[in-house]
Formats: structure tokens, sequence, C-alpha cells
């Protein structure tokens, strides 16, 4: 992610309790999203975020609604159509014993919530994290409501063993 759009917020922030936050990138930033996420354009993106403290991080709780316009792999043409997603992150300062120890081996439990994300400083950047978000909601085989594909075949080509048959066999 660029710095074309960033919500930063600092840890110390949510020495307050917990912090809502709405991030509405304006038309200049969402161009720059869309080309990175290789949409044709995002018309609209709205982002409520709940930022509040966890062990010594914080946990982020984001809900986006997105207008996305895409092109239909099927009929070529640009559509849009809505985009929601929600998203839970625990994110926890560099240093911290609740960081995951990048020596140890990591064990892939599918059904165990993912390790907090370790922070380069003491700043969240919000924004990233819905972009990410974001982008993993994006259809990368969209289409067009309503339209079906058909695949036609075409004429059978024979195979070269079904001619050398046909060679062989005079009846064939």
């Amino acid at each position: 992610m660029t710095a074309a759009w960033s919500g930063m917020m600092r840890l110390g922030e949510l020495s307050q309790g917990p912090r809502t936050v709405v991030l509405e990138p304006d038309a200049e930033q969402r161009a720059q999203i869309a080309r990175q996420i290789d949409v044709v354009s995002l018309p609209a993106l709205r982002v409520e975020l709940e930022v509040r403290p966890w062990l010594d991080g914080a946990e982020i709780i984001g809900r986006f609604q997105a207008q996305v316009e895409q092109t239909c792999g099927v009929t070529l043409e640009d559509f849009e159509q809505p985009l929601s997603g929600a998203f839970e992150v625990q994110v926890v300062p560099a240093g911290s014993p609740h960081a995951p120890d990048e020596d140890s081996e990591m064990e892939l439990d599918l059904e165990a919530p993912d390790p907090p994300d370790v922070l380069a400083g003491d700043a969240i950047d919000l924004a990233a994290y819905v972009f990410e978000h974001l982008a993993l909601e994006v259809d990368p085989f969209p289409r067009k409501p309503g339209v079906n594909f058909e695949f036609d075949a075409g004429p059978e080509d024979d195979s070269p063993f079904a001619v050398l048959k046909r060679l062989q066999d005079p009846k064939g």
C-alpha cells in the first residue's frame, strides 16, 4: 500500500479506551486504490472501524462497503457491483511478549486464530488493513449479473489415433 491513503493511529491514543474511526478515501485516493487492486474504478468506499486495547497492542474490527467497477470475463463489458466485507486483526508493538517468536517453528492450525501482527513502530496504518481485506474480496473472475458462459466445443476434431484407425480399417 502506498502512502496515497493512510489512516494512522498511535497505540497511545487507546489509553482513553476504544475508538471508532470512519475512513472514506477521496476520488483521487479511490482511483489509486482501484489501480492497485486491478479494478476499473472504485466509485465508493466507506469503512467503519472499532479500535480497542488488546493486551499491550490493539484489536481492529472493521466493516467496509464499496462499489467496484470491473470488466466482465465473459462479455468484456464494464459493470458495477457492491462489495462488502468484515475483518478482525490484532496488533502488538515490536518487542511485545505476545508477539509471535520468529525463531520458533510455527504450527499450522486452520482453526486457531491468526497470531497478532507486529508493528514496526507505535502507529497502526488502519487504511493498510482495509486495503488488504478489500483486495481479498475482489472477484478475480468477475461476471456481469445474468451472464452465463456457454462453451461451444465446435466440430469434434479427430485425434491422430482415430485417423490411423480409419486408415487401417477400410469399413471405418
